[in-house]
């Protein structure tokens, strides 16, 4: 039996994972060869991502694959979205990568909104408008007068700056230049109109490829230094959330996607772009998806509330999510909802403080236990979705019928749950490694061992097991959506 294998580096704002999966007819197995934590770190008072670290975990787990595997078909790198390297002349990297919860770009959005209405702006990319796009992180840096930006021959997106670290080719793959605001969503190329009320020359970038390219080998020197063979590295779709819904189990059009983890990704797969009065009214993105795909979707603030609480950053109390869930699963229903997306809750120096500050303000009893607290997070994520789901059914000319939760918040049953109560629709939750799947799956697109997105995805639904959650107390949530809806318009 004839197999290929696929290293996935699936690089998450709160976690990095290095996967490698073996494709054999019919089926995916994967491997978790290496987890390692990723977290902003401090330099004068602003956030930055250790590129210099994340760079050394990813050549580790090309030196622990090339040790349990000599033949390795390919190499592909996903991450967060919109964030960048500027590099010089040289190669070289000016800066180490600015963190978009960096608070920079506060303020911007009013003043380059005099050099571009919001509405033209949508209008040429049909991408949901938040300051922390890449056009407003550049725009801080001109306001700035950045000196890296000054010296920069090329701006390079994250997955695209590990690629050219290991290959020394500079490129830019679609789905992650869809997630700047900089790329002309009807073009797919990059938008002169945008680059001129920047004031940045469209040079800058690099060439925009398609998810699929194959760049190159292994620089010979990296080859060397890690002991592997030349092995391709392949430009897979470079946003994680472009390569989990490459990974949706899905049949059919009738269906919605939640990518959830530090960020909750909602929408619709599409052959066209949703750009339209309506999609801006509900700043709908339209991001880059695989195989020619768009992806309309809105950005939801997701499990980062929990993370900050009770895993990572500020977090006080550390505390597992099995633990957590079934505290929240005990605690009293329906007594506090929090707007997910307020920006209380971006980055706060203490994330407690900022719940207790908003609940305040909206003359809501404050919860206090961490139960309590996780359960009026997942209650508001689950009537948050349904307000989106609202708004995707007013541009769709089809109803929605069922929802894929895929990513790390498919493991979480009460969240699954609730989305099925809250919405009315049946869930089904899986899989988790939803990114490094689609990573996996998109490489074998691009060396022709399997031959579309159908057939990955037929794949996947018989190679990793899916949950069904069926909606119930449909009354009751009601009721609590039109609260919801009442404190958070």
């Amino acid at each position: 039996m004839q197999k290929h294998r696929f290293l996935a580096f699936d690089l998450g704002a709160e976690s990095g994972r290095c996967v490698l999966g073996t494709l054999e007819p019919s089926k995916l197995r994967i491997r978790e060869l290496r987890r390692f934590p990723n977290k902003m770190i401090q330099r004068d008072g602003h956030f930055h991502w250790d590129l210099d670290r994340l760079f050394r975990e990813i050549k580790t787990g090309i030196r622990c694959a090339a040790e349990k595997q000599r033949s390795i078909d390919g190499i592909g790198i996903d991450t967060w979205g919109v964030d960048f390297g500027l590099v010089d002349r040289g190669g070289f990297l000016l800066e180490p990568p600015y963190a978009y919860r960096d608070p920079r770009t506060r303020g911007v959005l009013p003043k380059f909104f005099r050099r571009i209405t919001p509405k033209r702006l949508y209008r040429l990319t049909g991408i949901q408008i938040m300051e922390i796009n890449t056009l407003f992180q550049l725009y801080a840096l001109k306001l700035s007068r950045s000196p890296a930006l000054a010296r920069a021959d090329n701006l390079l997106f994250m997955p695209d700056l590990f690629n050219y670290l290991l290959t020394g080719v500079r490129s830019a793959e679609y789905t992650i230049a869809t997630t700047s605001q900089l790329v002309d969503a009807r073009t797919k190329d990059w938008c002169r109109g945008v680059f001129e009320a920047l004031g940045v020359p469209v040079k800058l970038m690099a060439g925009i490829i398609p998810s699929g390219t194959a760049i190159g080998p292994l620089k010979r020197q990296t080859a060397e230094e890690l002991s592997a063979p030349l092995i391709p590295v392949i430009a897979t779709a470079g946003h994680d959330t472009a390569a989990a819904v490459a990974a949706v189990p899905a049949q059919g059009n009738d269906w919605a996607f939640i990518s959830s983890g530090t960020w909750s990704l909602m929408g619709v797969e599409s052959m066209r772009p949703f750009i339209n009065d309506r999609s801006l009214k509900y700043n709908f993105s339209n991001e880059g998806g695989a195989a020619g795909t768009f992806r309309c979707l809105k950005n939801i603030t997701g499990l980062w509330l929990v993370q900050q609480c009770f895993a990572t950053g500020s977090g006080k109390i550390k505390i597992s999510y099995p633990a957590l869930n079934a505290l929240a699963a005990e605690a009293e229903p329906f007594r506090s909802f929090l707007d997910p997306d307020d920006p209380e809750f971006h980055n706060p120096p203490d994330m407690w403080r900022a719940f207790r500050k908003y609940f305040r303000a909206t003359k809501q009893k404050i919860p206090g236990a961490p139960g309590a607290i996780a359960r009026s997070i997942y209650e508001s994520l689950a009537l948050k979705y349904r307000w989106v789901l609202e708004q995707l059914n007013d541009l769709l000319a089809g109803p929605i019928r069922k929802i894929h939760i895929v990513g790390g918040g498919s493991r979480n049953p009460l969240l699954c749950q609730f989305t099925a109560n809250a919405t009315g629709l049946p869930v089904i939750a899986g899989p988790a490694e939803a990114s490094a799947i689609g990573n996996i799956m998109i490489q074998a697109l691009a060396r022709n061992r399997i031959g579309s997105l159908a057939e990955a995805r037929a794949i996947i639904r018989g190679s990793f097991p899916l949950k069904l959650y069926e909606p119930i107390d449909l009354d009751i949530w009601s009721k609590a959506y039109e609260r919801f809806r009442k404190l958070t318009q």
